[in-house]
């Protein structure tokens, strides 16, 4: 048994879900580029955040690269 709560939290989650982390570990495939122009849209929304009509935000997602 561990003293440390936090820790057999994470190993529980781990067990409950563990189909998924052996699907994880076995898969050749990544959701790291998606989650890239996830994290570049949510950043382009943020810094437009009330400066603009939605127009200017597609062009802006659209035409940045």
């Amino acid at each position: 048994q561990l003293d440390y709560p936090f820790i057999q939290s994470f190993i529980h989650g781990i067990e409950q879900d563990i189909s998924s982390v052996k699907l994880s570990i076995q898969e050749p495939w990544s959701n790291g580029p998606v989650e890239g122009h996830v994290n570049r849209l949510k950043t382009i929304k943020r810094m437009m955040y009330g400066r603009a009509k939605f127009q200017v935000l597609k062009n802006r997602v659209l035409y940045e690269l």
